[in-house]
């Protein structure tokens, strides 16, 4: 099976309480890549400029990532944010923000990208969501992110694109604000009542929940002793989520959507231990399998 993921590559500059980087491989299709590409082949599109060098593409390459469709645009700079976080990791201040090249990338897919059978719509701009999904017809999953700036701007079309898709995944808080929901439950029901049959509400360190027409799952995050940099936990979790619908095969049951929230919880757990991609472009399955498994114990009980 095969797997695109559009949306952005770019440099990050974060601070924590834990320490900070000046300059590391982030994005949203970065971070998803890394985590889904231990499930299946994932084909990135997005845009990155010609600061972007050899060890930004082998680290985007690690277990066999197609890069055919990541765009270098001659002569400019790679999408650029900088930010810190609060002491407790709960609220951070965005500093910078430099689109350079994605403020006009326009999604270029080859066949091999459009023949995918499970698609995932990073957060971009709603219109071009919409239109990487309509050349993508063959795929048997598709699934997307957003945020609150295309919530207020955007609304209308965002509405189009959830639904055109099988799974939404947002944070609780964007769930509300998108459809005016007051509280959580109410939220989800009224998304998949415009036409997904799946969503996700990302809920930090408190984990995830789950609602789908035939159920409901939550499961916290992994408990950890020590994070040091959130940033690209939500993107790795989708990562883990969808790319394990996609070894699946794209077709999929509410019990397959629960095992495909366990293994997305156990990859951004690791994603959050290290800055930026540091600690997933080394991990293992291994490893992957192991925090599957404690979270099934942790989370398993008789009555």
């Amino acid at each position: 099976m095969s797997l695109t993921c559009v949306g952005s590559i770019a440099f990050d500059a974060v601070k924590t309480p834990f320490g900070e980087r000046e300059r590391m491989l982030g994005g949203a299709a970065t971070h998803f890549a890394l985590a889904a590409s231990f499930f299946d082949t994932v084909h990135v599109v997005g845009p990155v400029g010609d600061d972007f060098g050899d060890a930004e593409f082998a680290t985007l390459r690690t277990r066999g990532t197609v890069t055919d469709d990541v765009e270098q645009v001659a002569g400019g700079k790679t999408f650029f944010w900088k930010g810190v976080y609060s002491e407790n990791l709960n609220q951070r201040e965005t500093l910078v923000t430099d689109l350079n090249v994605f403020e006009t990338f326009e999604p270029k897919l080859s066949q091999a990208s459009r023949d995918c059978d499970v698609l995932f719509l990073a957060n971009i701009q709603p219109d071009l969501q919409l239109g990487v999904r309509e050349q993508c017809q063959g795929a048997k999953f598709v699934a997307m992110d957003s945020m609150d700036l295309w919530i207020n701007i955007a609304h209308e079309s965002l509405v189009k694109v959830i639904q055109a898709v099988d799974c939404v995944i947002l944070n609780d808080e964007e769930l509300e604000m998108l459809t005016g929901a007051p509280n959580l439950f109410q939220a989800a029901h009224a998304v998949l009542e415009m036409g997904p049959t799946a969503v996700v509400a990302k809920q930090g360190k408190y984990g995830a929940a789950l609602y789908t027409k035939d159920g409901f799952f939550a499961l916290p995050a992994y408990p950890l002793r020590e994070v040091a940099d959130p940033t690209g936990a939500g993107d790795s979790f989708a990562g883990g989520f969808v790319g394990y619908i996609a070894s699946k095969g794209g077709e999929v049951t509410h019990d397959d959507l629960v095992r495909a929230m366990v293994h997305g919880t156990a990859v951004a757990s690791y994603n959050v231990e290290e800055f930026g991609t540091e600690r997933v472009a080394r991990l293992t399955r291994d490893e992957v399998d192991a925090r599957v498994a404690d979270l099934q114990r942790m989370t398993s009980f008789s009555v």
